[in-house]
C-alpha cells in the first residue's frame, strides 16, 4: 500500500496516478481537507482520512509520499523512516511514470518569474509543456491525465528534499542566499545543501544554468564532480558567465540581443531572464523564439506586482517576499520615497542587511503580524516612524496615515504569512482589495 500524508494539490495528484498505477491507496491529512479536493478523492475511489493521522495504517505501507509543507521531524515522518519506509515527494513518484523532458528551477529567490518565463517561452514557441511543482498542476496529475512532452517545474528546497532518483535535464538555480532556516535547524548549510540537489543524477548531457557570482553555489561545485555541461548567467561582463548584459546589450551563446527588449525591469529581473533565456536555450528553443518570449512575458502576481494609484500613492504588492533578500531586491527597485510593510512568520531572518536600503528608500515602517517582536529589535534602531499592527486593516489604516502623495506602499514582507493569512497569495489578494477599496 501507498501512502499519501497530506491532501492538497501535490497529495491528491499523487494518489490518483498511484491508483492509476494500479495501486492501492490511502490518504491522510491531520488537517482539514478542501471540498474540492474530497471530491477527486471520491470520483477516484481513494480511501482517505481526515483530521488525524491513524499511524497502524501508515505504518502498513511500502512507500510515502509526503507533502512538502510536512516537516522531516514530524512524528509520522520519523515513525515511517524508524519502520525503514521509504518517504519520497510527489515530484519523485510522478517522475517515474513519463519520459518528458524536465526543466527544473530552485533558488531563494526569484524562482516563480523564471519558472513562469521559461514556461511562457516555451509554449510560445509551440511545444507540448506542462508547469508543474510550486505553481501550476501537480505534476503527478498532469502525468496521469495529461501527460506532456516536457514539464517546467518550480521546486522549493523541500521537495527537492524528497528527490532521490529523479534527473532534470536542465536545471536552473538562481541563487542561495538564507530562507526556511526553521526548517534546517537554523544551519544555512543544511539549507543550501537541499538547493544543490536539483543537480542530482545529472548526466554529461545535462545542463545546469547557475549565478556567476553566487558564492555559495560557487565554493560546492568546486567541491563536486560535475559531469553536466554548466552555463552561467551574469547582470555585468564577467569572465565566467555565459550570459551577461554589456552596454545594454544581451550576450547570449551565439547571439546577442537589445536588453531593452525583456519585459521586466529591476536588476533582480535581469537575473531571472537571463537564467530563462540560457535555459530555453540548453531545451532547443529558436534564438528568435526566446527574444519572443521575453518581450512578452506579464509579471507574475504577488510579486512587484503594481496595484495601482489611489490618493495620490501606489501600492505594490510583493507578497512573495518571504525573506530577506526578496524584500531587499524590491526596495532596491523603489525610486519614490516607501512606506514598507513587514511582518509575519520569521524563519530566522537577519533584518540586518536591510539596514542600510531602509535608511535610503522608506518614510516609514509598518509592522503586520501577531507578534512583531523581532522587527522592532532588529529596526526600530533606525529611527523612522513605525507602525506595530496585528491585522490587514490596521496595516493598511496606518499606510494611509504615514504615506504621502507621490509616496509608494510595499508589502515586501520578508516573512511566511500563516500567523494572519491561509498563504501568501491570501495576503497579497486582500492587500489589493483594500488599497483599491479601503482608501
Amino acid at each position: 500500500m501507498i501512502i499519501v500524508l497530506g491532501a492538497a494539490e501535490s497529495g491528491v495528484g499523487a494518489a490518483i496516478l498511484a491508483k492509476q498505477q494500479g495501486e492501492s491507496v490511502f490518504v491522510s491529512d491531520r488537517g482539514s481537507i478542501a471540498d474540492r479536493y474530497v471530491v477527486m478523492l471520491r470520483e477516484h475511489d481513494i480511501e482517505f482520512e481526515q483530521g488525524k493521522h491513524t499511524m497502524e495504517r501508515l505504518l502498513a505501507a511500502h512507500l510515502c509520499i509526503k507533502s512538502p509543507g510536512i516537516p522531516d521531524n514530524a512524528p509520522p515522518i520519523v515513525a515511517l523512516r524508524e519502520a525503514n519506509i521509504p518517504v519520497i515527494s510527489e515530484i519523485e513518484y510522478a517522475a517515474r511514470y513519463t519520459d518528458a523532458r524536465m526543466i527544473c528551477i530552485t533558488g531563494s529567490n526569484g524562482k516563480t518569474t523564471t519558472t513562469s518565463l521559461i514556461y511562457h517561452t516555451m509554449r510560445s514557441a509551440g511545444l507540448d509543456v506542462g508547469l508543474a511543482g510550486n505553481i501550476g498542476s501537480s505534476l503527478a496529475l498532469q502525468v496521469a491525465k495529461a501527460p506532456k512532452d516536457c514539464y517546467v517545474i518550480e521546486l522549493s528546497s523541500f521537495q527537492l528534499d524528497g528527490m532521490y532518483d529523479f534527473r532534470a535535464d536542465v536545471a536552473v538555480l538562481l541563487n542561495i542566499t538564507p530562507d526556511h532556516l526553521d526548517r534546517y535547524n537554523f544551519d544555512f548549510s543544511l539549507y543550501a545543501a537541499s538547493k544543490m540537489r536539483i543537480t542530482r543524477n545529472q548526466r554529461p548531457s545535462d545542463t545546469f544554468v547557475c549565478w556567476a557570482a553566487d558564492p555559495v553555489a560557487t565554493e560546492m561545485m568546486a567541491n563536486m564532480n560535475m559531469p553536466q555541461r554548466v552555463l552561467r548567467f551574469c547582470d555585468v561582463p564577467c569572465a565566467t558567465a555565459d550570459a551577461w548584459v554589456e552596454n545594454g546589450v544581451v550576450r547570449m551563446p551565439g547571439f546577442d540581443f537589445d536588453a531593452a527588449e525583456m519585459a521586466l525591469l529591476g536588476r533582480h529581473n535581469i537575473y531571472n531572464q537571463l537564467a530563462a533565456a540560457l535555459a530555453c536555450q540548453a531545451a532547443g528553443i529558436d534564438n528568435a523564439d526566446i527574444v519572443a518570449g521575453l518581450r512578452t512575458f506579464k509579471p507574475v502576481e504577488h510579486r512587484l506586482e503594481p496595484v495601482g494609484t489611489f490618493g495620490g500613492v501606489t501600492y505594490i504588492n510583493d507578497s512573495k517576499a518571504t525573506n530577506v533578500d526578496a524584500c531587499y531586491f524590491a526596495l532596491e527597485a523603489m525610486t519614490r520615497p516607501t512606506v514598507l510593510i513587514l511582518g509575519g512568520v520569521d524563519k530566522g531572518n537577519d533584518y540586518s542587511v536591510l539596514h542600510q536600503l531602509i535608511r535610503e528608500k522608506c518614510r516609514a515602517l509598518v509592522f503586520m503580524g501577531v507578534d512583531n517582536e523581532k522587527l522592532h529589535a532588529q529596526l526600530d534602531s533606525l529611527g523612522l516612524p513605525i507602525a506595530d499592527t496585528h491585522s490587514i486593516e490596521e496595516c493598511m489604516v496606518a499606510c494611509r496615515r504615514l504615506a504621502h502623495e507621490g509616496d509608494v506602499v510595499l508589502l515586501s514582507p520578508c516573512c511566511a504569512s500563516f500567523d494572519l493569512f491561509r498563504n501568501m497569495e491570501h495576503r497579497g489578494e486582500l492587500f489589493k482589495e483594500l488599497a483599491a477599496n479601503m482608501l
